[in-house]
C-alpha cells in the first residue's frame, strides 16, 4: 500500500479512545459517575486494533507475494522489533523500577513480559499491573507465526487454498472457546473470584482471541488478491460502514454480560466482523472516512501505541499526585487526558522516532533494495 490510508487513522484513534476511557473508569474507581455507562464497551477497542493489525501486516506480506517476491522473515521481524520493542522495554522498565507508576500493586514475573507470555495464565487479581500488555502478547504471537505460515504456504505453492486455513482457524476458535468456557471457567463459577478465571481462561489467551486478526487477514486477502470483488465492495463503502455499526450494536447487547456462554463464544467474532466492516469502509475511496483527512485523528493515531503502553500508569500517577487537591472528577479526567498525551508525545519523540530512523538504516544495510 503506497498511499496512506487516512481512514485507518480515524479507526486507530477510535480504538485508543475506547481503550483509554474503559481503563480510565477502572483506574479512577468509576469516576466521573457518567463514564462507566459511556465506556462500558470500550474494551472492544483492543479488538479494533487486532483487525487493523491483521489487515495492515498481512496486506504488506500479501503484496510481496502478489509481486512474486519471497517473504524475508528477517526483514519482517527487524521491522517489527524496531517498531514495537523499544517503547515496550521503556514501559516495562517504568513498571519494574518505579512502583508508583503501577496502577495495581503487583506485576507478573519479568520473564513473562520479556517472552510475551504474560497473557497466558494471567492472574489479574493478584498480578494486575500492566495487565493490558496481554494484547501486545497476542500481536507478537501473530507477528511471529504469520510470516512463518505464509513462507511455508508460499514454498508449497498452496496459496490459492490458503483460505481454508482461515476458515479452519475460525472454527477452531469457536471450539476452543466452548471448551474453555465449559471445562475451565464453569468449574470455577462458584468461586468468589470466578470473574478472574473468565479473564484467565477465555479473555486473555491468544488462542481465544484470533477473530480480529483473522478478520483483518481476510480483508487484506480480498484487497490484494481479488480486485474485482474488492471494487464491488468498495462501491458500497458507506453502507458497509452502517452495517458494521449495526453489527456492533448487536454485539454490544450480546456482550452486556461478557461472562455468559453466548458472549464468550460468539461475542468476539461478532465484534471482529463489525469492526471489519468499518475497516472496509475506511479503505474504500468512496467512503467518507477515506476522504476525511483529519490532523487531529492522525496525531492521535500516531501516538496510539505510546498512549496504549503508558496510559494506565500515567492516569494512576496523575491521580496520586493530585489526590489532596479535591479536584472535580470531570476536570481530573481532562487533566489525565492531557498528562497521558504529553507522556505519549515525549515517548514518541525520544524513543519511537529515533528507533524508526535507526530501523531504516539497518534495513538498508541488510537489504540495499529496501
Amino acid at each position: 500500500m503506497e498511499n496512506k490510508l487516512y481512514g485507518l487513522d480515524h479507526l486507530r484513534a477510535l480504538a485508543i479512545i475506547l481503550v483509554f476511557f474503559f481503563h480510565y473508569f477502572i483506574v479512577s474507581g468509576g469516576q466521573p459517575q457518567w463514564l462507566p455507562k459511556v465506556a462500558s464497551f470500550g474494551w472492544t477497542g483492543v479488538d479494533l486494533f487486532f483487525v487493523l493489525s491483521g489487515f495492515l501486516i498481512s496486506s504488506q506480506l500479501f503484496a510481496q507475494i502478489k509481486q512474486g517476491q519471497n517473504i524475508s522473515f528477517k526483514q519482517f521481524f527487524l521491522k517489527r522489533v524496531f517498531r514495537i520493542i523499544p517503547a515496550f522495554l521503556v514501559t516495562v522498565g517504568l513498571y519494574f523500577c518505579f512502583p508508583f507508576f503501577r496502577e495495581k500493586e503487583s506485576l507478573p514475573p519479568l520473564w513473562k513480559f520479556l517472552t510475551f507470555t504474560q497473557n497466558l495464565g494471567l492472574n489479574i487479581k493478584d498480578f494486575g499491573a500492566f495487565s493490558h500488555c496481554w494484547s501486545l502478547c497476542v500481536e507478537e504471537h501473530f507477528y511471529l507465526f504469520l510470516p512463518i505460515v505464509l513462507i511455508v504456504i508460499q514454498n508449497l505453492k498452496l496459496f490459492s487454498k490458503a483460505y481454508w486455513l482461515l476458515i479452519g482457524l475460525l472454527i477452531v476458535g469457536f471450539a476452543v472457546r466452548i471448551y474453555s468456557f465449559n471445562h475451565l471457567y464453569l468449574p470455577k463459577l462458584n468461586n468468589e473470584n470466578s470473574w478472574m478465571y473468565w479473564y484467565k481462561y477465555i479473555y486473555y489467551p491468544t488462542y481465544n482471541r484470533l477473530d480480529g486478526l483473522l478478520t483483518g487477514i481476510s480483508i487484506a486477502g480480498i484487497y490484494i488478491f481479488l480486485p474485482n470483488l474488492w471494487s464491488k465492495l468498495a462501491k458500497h463503502a458507506n453502507l458497509l460502514f452502517v452495517i458494521g455499526l449495526s453489527i456492533l450494536t448487536i454485539a454490544f447487547l450480546l456482550c452486556e454480560d461478557q461472562m455468559t456462554f453466548t458472549a464468550s463464544v460468539f461475542g468476539f467474532p461478532l465484534i471482529a466482523i463489525g469492526f471489519g466492516f468499518l475497516v472496509v469502509g475506511a479503505i474504500s475511496p468512496k467512503s467518507f472516512l477515506y476522504k476525511w483527512n483529519s490532523k487531529v485523528t492522525t496525531f492521535i493515531a500516531t501516538l496510539s501505541y505510546a498512549i496504549y503502553l503508558t496510559h494506565k500508569g500515567v492516569i494512576h500517577m496523575t491521580h496520586l499526585v493530585l489526590k489532596n487537591f479535591n479536584i472535580d472528577s470531570n476536570l481530573m479526567l481532562l487533566i489525565s487526558i492531557a498528562t497521558c498525551m504529553i507522556f505519549a508525545v515525549l515517548m514518541h519523540f525520544t524513543i519511537e522516532k529515533p528507533f524508526m530512523k535507526l530501523r531504516e538504516r539497518v534495513l538498508v544495510r541488510n537489504n540495499p533494495t529496501v
